[in-house]
């Protein structure tokens, strides 16, 4: 029986988020424009691998319609100019659509079935909110399948502050203003800026460029997070401060195998060592990375203690909160979210899987004593989404 190929990330980038709405800087820039500059910019950035060897292009968007379909994976990739033999395709898993079109290029490749394809995702919650024009079937409430409310995100992180007690607004709040200041530092230190792929914008000033992310505050304080009001229930703890903002933005990555980036001189700066997906009650659907990282990690042999970086996507700043209250790790542990989160960078539903591979790729070439790294978030209806990584760059020196 022939071996199975190791799957490799091999480059990722990403468009600047930006504010949805009309004060945000893509109002008048189209969802599938977001995702073509994205993959242009990446396919100038791997100029040794030939257009015609791309196996497949599979895009993510939560809302499927206008100018974000019909399959955008292949109408973004005629647009951003691959051959009209490269095929493409949509996908849909909410928050981690763009982590599963990665794992499934990369289940195709590990099959034997492709030698090299683009992953990622886009979301123009501007254009597109969150819930517009979908109809949940009525099936799910009048047979008690789904609480009225779990549709609704705020609603189930609200649930966790309920569950779990010891997760106070405080804390949240900490987190929250930390992910801030993160991000702040690694602004200023450069570290964001090398993925970011800059997008002509327009506004009633002219053209101008996109080229940073769009909701970064680092003059937050806990005296002005605890000053907000909540904002899905009546004296909450979920706030606008400690949630990741509605946000627009596009991102994409090239996944091959490691013979195919040997042979085509492709560089390397990932390799999968395992993915798992798992379902949880809708209700709290911010606890899913729980279980599929716990998942993740059975299928590779490994435990929590082996990894030595997360990227854990912010949706709200309690939901990380649960994940690190359940293995056992401290709020302000340096191996979380080293550069900040989705809370302050924003988190444009279906493109924010492949932003945590990219900072954690950036992140395991400063830290060569890091071995494995691992990026999760949490999915509406109640499901979780984890990817192990194996840093290239690892020098042995310890075990994390």
């Amino acid at each position: 029986m022939a071996q199975t190929p190791d799957v490799v990330f091999v480059d990722g980038v990403r468009t600047p988020f930006g504010r949805a709405g009309e004060k945000g800087q893509y109002w008048r820039t189209r969802g599938d424009d977001l995702i073509v500059k994205a993959m242009i910019g990446l396919l100038e950035r791997n100029p040794n691998l030939p257009k015609d060897r791309v196996d497949d292009v599979a895009i993510a968007a939560t809302s499927q319609t206008g100018d974000q379909g019909p399959t955008i994976g292949r109408s973004a990739g005629i647009l951003a100019g691959l051959p009209l033999s490269v095929p493409g395709y949509a996908l849909d898993r909410m928050c981690a659509g763009a982590m599963t079109t990665v794992t499934t290029i990369a289940g195709a490749i590990a099959f034997g079935a492709y030698d090299i394809g683009i992953a990622g995702g886009v979301e123009h919650m501007g254009h597109h909110p969150m819930g517009q024009g979908i109809d949940p079937n009525p099936r799910f409430v009048a047979e008690n399948l789904v609480a009225a409310d779990a549709l609704n995100m705020g609603n189930t992180a609200e649930r966790l502050h309920d569950r779990f007690p010891q997760l106070t607004k405080e804390r949240a709040d900490h987190y929250a203003m930390r992910s801030q200041q993160k991000l702040e530092v690694a602004y200023q230190a450069g570290r964001i800026q090398p993925d970011l792929i800059p997008v002509a914008i327009q506004s009633d000033e002219g053209w101008g460029l996109a080229t940073e992310d769009q909701g970064r505050r680092p003059e937050t304080t806990m005296e002005t997070l605890a000053g907000l009001k909540p904002s899905f229930r009546p004296h909450g703890r979920v706030t606008a401060g400690n949630s990741s903002p509605l946000t627009d933005g596009a991102t994409v990555s090239l996944i091959a195998s490691a013979d195919t980036a040997r042979e085509l001189n492709l560089g390397v700066k990932m390799r999968m060592v395992s993915f798992a997906f798992a379902g949880v009650e809708p209700e709290v659907m911010g606890i899913g990375p729980i279980p599929s990282t716990e998942k993740a990690l059975r299928k590779a042999g490994l435990t929590i203690g082996d990894i030595g970086l997360f990227e854990l996507n912010e949706a709200f700043a309690v939901q990380v909160l649960s994940f690190l209250d359940h293995f056992g790790i401290d709020d302000d542990d340096p191996r979380v979210n080293l550069w900040g989160g989705a809370i302050a960078i924003g988190h444009p539903l279906a493109s924010s899987g492949v932003r945590l591979m990219i900072q954690l790729a950036r992140q395991f070439e400063e830290h060569p004593e890091v071995r494995y790294g691992l990026t999760a978030m949490c999915v509406g209806l109640g499901q979780g989404g984890s990817v192990i990584w194996e840093n290239p760059h690892y020098r042995g020196r310890s075990k994390r």
